[in-house]
């Protein structure tokens, strides 16, 4: 019997096999052997997993080269909805892989790791947690290799992936503490120098500290192999200089960038570009090396995908040298790219809005505007800005049409007869041509779609044999151009005579020199035109006919009549339009002097009010805000408008403004703010008298600050409360009139409107009512009569137990008030309780008793008229 020893011979080999290659023998071939299979195999296909997974979060982290970018490009997403499990399929490969490594290969003997690509294992676990932005479990990770594998080839590059996870999580001055330890103990390779340099600008960043970032980062720059990182850096650093103030260095670094040229990314060469174009000084700059360079780049295919960029910076630049047209030009064309960059949109729109609203064009800049807004995130500070001026533009935009319009009325009125009438002959010219351009148009138009209809008809009824199987019908060569298919007819042709604009206009200018020639030969020749009686000329006759019967439907509004009888004659209506122009004007003044910072709008436009003969009430306000306005923009004209005020208005607030006369110091430590609060609180004491002494002076302490408008209403309820409402109505037209931009002034404005009419509306009357008051005239509080009587009504309510029954002391006027006795139900029962209180003689009193219904005390209180009342009484 033949033995075959060969059969447990290999099963004894691959037994001494598992046994030499577990993972509990420290055997060479053991710790060889798990650490190729965990290398090669393992670890392989999960950093394949993990560099497609970087590349995806790179991909998706879109750099905002508006803002500072960051040292690392990815970007950190708020997503609070799952902090364990992963959330990219190639990080949870990665992640699943080193745990797999982990798990099957880690040969724990003694405390000590064998396998030499364990730690490799937790360092991608770590890089794949952290890049799946899972930070706290990435930190245990990177933890778990300096704890147990301190003797690690990868121990540094680690400690730096630790910092970065601490970073990360907010901890910024443990990052600067540790990182700036290791380079200190230890000497490491130039990449992870790079590295660490890197981080520790980041984590500077973060904590504001700039000019120690720039340091970091100029040793990352130095010793980055990465060409893309290198790229960055340059780029970050150019910004910080940029936001330094450093714009020499700002500049050599955004060089650097594009001297890079293919080793960079283009994005990065093209914003490199865009940011020097920023800094460009026209002034001082070579501009003709400007525009070569930005031509080149947008000769260049290879920068159409930024060609909304370089667009822009081209129109800026244009803006900057005023040529406006050259610039919209730009900004349209960066427009028309369909840029997915909002914010180069939103400042395309900006900027035309801008350059609209220099010339004076409100409606369109206001269109921009909005256009802004809508692409604008509304939560930056850019975005409240705009939308603070777009919502102060429809006041510029009402009173800027209301003062055309006024202005057109008064011009055209104040012209003699024969220049109105050329005027409007004019007008109606233009006119005419503007409605037979309309009317060729439209007749264009109504041909057009009568051509297209015809031809789907044709269409729908040729036979389909004349048809190409599964081929579209095809144009005959000779087709003229009525007869193209619907989609030929709806592009639109370059041709002269396909545009009816063009056609129409030719056919008016042809008119205006030729006038009406008939369709022969010598058409030039005057004598060749004579009419000849042909069924043509029947034909055009009725034509004619037919047009002038229908001209004679609007005939109306081509005559000067039509114009001349709207045109205001009566002397009221002219003044009213005078006065709302005049108005418009001054508010326009103010508007450009505090909303809008323009002065020189201004000062035309307060300068053409006061040459316009304006009402009173708005001359010295005009000349106060010119007097302002010119210490800006004109020393001497501010000396001679200072000057004119003292003379016209010596006793004007104004003039004691502006002469620095009567000027009582309020302590520097105060803000204004606080100091109106504190006043408001002195009036909300009911100390009248005490408020109306003092607001001039802090009016004046403050003029030229915003809270002047908040004492001038302060001062203005004050009067009211002491002096009644025709007082109180004057004080805040005062307020309304001076004021016309601030929440005061459109606060007088609305009670005004709202109010005041109805309080000077009210008056006395003899309407049975349950609730009187008795009255006593007193002096101030603290008077002695004052006291006596207080005491006297005290000791009556104690005896007699009236507990229904209450007192006040209520202000009247500046030298007068009321003790007043609340509660009673009527007359007289209040004559009654006055009679009882004058039988106690004990506190002698001299104060005499009234007796009113509460609905006339409130008359009394508002219109300040007791004296009318007692009349009235007394009748």
């Amino acid at each position: 019997m033949k033995i075959n020893i060969f059969k447990p011979l290999s099963f004894l080999l691959f037994f001494a096999f598992l046994v030499a290659c577990s993972t509990k023998r420290d055997t060479f071939m053991a710790r060889n052997s798990h650490a190729l299979s965990t290398k090669y195999n393992i670890l392989y296909n999960g950093q394949v997993g993990l560099d497609k997974g970087v590349l995806v979060v790179n991909a998706n982290s879109d750099d905002d080269f508006w803002q500072l970018l960051p040292v690392e490009k990815m970007q950190i997403v708020e997503d609070f909805t799952s902090t364990t499990k992963p959330k990219n399929t190639d990080f949870e490969l990665a992640e699943t892989k080193a745990t797999k490594a982990i798990q099957k290969h880690s040969m724990n003997i003694g405390g000590k790791e064998k396998n030499s690509q364990i730690d490799e294992a937790y360092l991608m676990l770590g890089k794949a947690r952290y890049y799946d932005q899972r930070f706290v479990p990435a930190l245990d990770a990177f933890n778990y290799i300096l704890y147990k594998y301190p003797n690690s080839s990868r121990i540094y590059e680690a400690k730096i992936w630790r910092e970065k996870t601490n970073m990360r999580l907010g901890n910024d001055a443990l990052v600067i503490k540790n990182v700036s330890k290791l380079l200190e103990d230890h000497e490491v390779k130039k990449q992870v120098f790079a590295d660490a340099n890197a981080l520790l600008a980041a984590s500077f960043l973060n904590m504001e500290e700039k000019d120690s970032a720039v340091a970091k980062i100029k040793l990352a720059i130095e010793f980055t192999k990465v060409n893309q990182e290198r790229a960055r850096y340059r780029f970050v650093l150019g910004q910080l200089y940029q936001e330094l103030g450093y714009k020499d260095s700002a500049v050599t670094s955004y060089q650097a960038v594009i001297d890079m040229n293919r080793k960079a990314e283009r994005k990065f060469v093209i914003q490199a570009h865009a940011k020097k174009a920023e800094l460009f000084d026209s002034q001082s700059g070579d501009s003709v090396s400007f525009l070569k360079t930005f031509n080149k780049l947008i000769q260049d295919r290879e920068n159409r995908p930024y060609k909304d960029l370089i667009f822009h910076q081209m129109a800026v630049f244009q803006d900057k040298e005023n040529n406006q047209k050259t610039a919209l030009d730009f900004y349209n064309a960066s427009l028309r790219t369909n840029s997915k960059d909002t914010y180069l949109v939103a400042s395309n729109y900006r900027n035309i809005g801008n350059m609209y609203f220099r010339n004076a064009e409100y409606p369109a800049a206001a269109k921009y505007y909005d256009s802004t807004l809508v692409k604008l995130n509304n939560k930056t500070r850019e975005f409240v800005k705009i939308q603070k001026i777009r919502s102060n533009l429809d006041e510029v935009i009402l009173y800027e049409a209301l003062a055309k319009r006024n202005d057109s009325i008064l011009n055209v009125v104040a012209m003699n007869s024969a220049d109105r009438m050329a005027y409007f002959e004019k007008y109606i010219v233009a006119l005419q041509e503007k409605d037979e351009i309309k009317r060729l148009l439209e007749e264009k138009n109504k041909a057009k779609q009568e051509n297209i209809a015809r031809n789907n008809t044709a269409s729908s009824a040729a036979p389909a044999s004349i048809q190409e199987s599964g081929n579209p019908a095809r144009k005959s060569p000779i087709t003229p151009p009525a007869m193209a298919s619907v989609s030929s007819q709806q592009t639109v042709s370059a041709f002269y005579f396909y545009n009816p604009t063009t056609v129409a206009f030719g056919k008016l200018e042809f008119k205006k020199i030729w006038g009406d020639r008939n369709l022969n030969g010598n058409w030039r020749v005057a004598a060749g035109n004579a009419n000849v009686t042909t069924i043509d000329s029947l034909d055009v006759d009725k034509q004619s006919s037919e047009k002038e019967a229908d001209s004679n439907k609007i005939v109306e509004q081509y005559t000067t009549d039509y114009y001349l009888k709207q045109l205001p004659t009566a002397q009221i209506e002219l003044d009213s339009i005078r006065k709302e122009r005049n108005f418009a004007y001054y508010q326009l003044g103010i508007i450009y002097k505090e909303k809008f910072k323009e002065n020189n709008l201004a000062i035309n436009k307060l300068e053409q009010l006061l040459q316009q003969d304006p009402e009173e009430k708005l001359v010295l306000p005009a000349m106060y805000n010119l007097y302002k306005l010119y210490q800006i923009t004109d020393l001497n004209k501010a000396e001679t408008m200072q000057k004119k005020i003292s003379a016209q208005f010596p006793d004007s607030r104004y003039a004691q403004i502006i002469n620095n006369t009567n000027p009582d110091a309020i302590s520097e430590n105060e803000t204004p703010e606080s100091v109106y609060n504190k006043w408001y609180k002195v009036f909300q004491q009911e100390q009248f008298v005490m408020v109306l002494e003092n607001a001039d002076v802090l009016i004046n302490q403050f003029s030229g600050d915003e809270i002047v408008s908040k004492f001038e209403l302060l001062k203005a309820n004050t009067i009211g409360k002491l002096k009644g409402v025709t007082a109180y109505k004057n004080a805040l037209q005062f307020v309304a009139d001076n004021y016309p931009n601030s929440e005061e002034g459109k606060n007088a404005v609305q009670i005004l409107r709202d109010q005041i009419p109805f309080l000077e509306k009210m008056d006395f009357n003899t309407v049975e009512t349950n609730n009187w008051k008795i009255l006593y005239k007193v002096g101030k509080k603290e008077d002695k009569d004052t006291k006596a009587l207080e005491e006297k009504i005290k000791k009556f309510f104690k005896e007699n137990n009236f507990q229904e029954l209450s007192y006040s002391y209520d202000f009247y006027n500046e030298k007068e008030s009321f003790i007043t006795i609340h509660g009673l139900n009527s007359a007289v029962f209040a004559n009654n309780i006055v009679a009882k209180i004058q039988l106690d003689k004990s506190a002698e009193s001299k104060q005499t008793s009234i007796v009113v219904s509460n609905q006339n005390y409130k008359v009394i209180q508002i219109k300040k008229n007791l004296d009318a009342y007692l009349a009235l009484k007394r009748q």
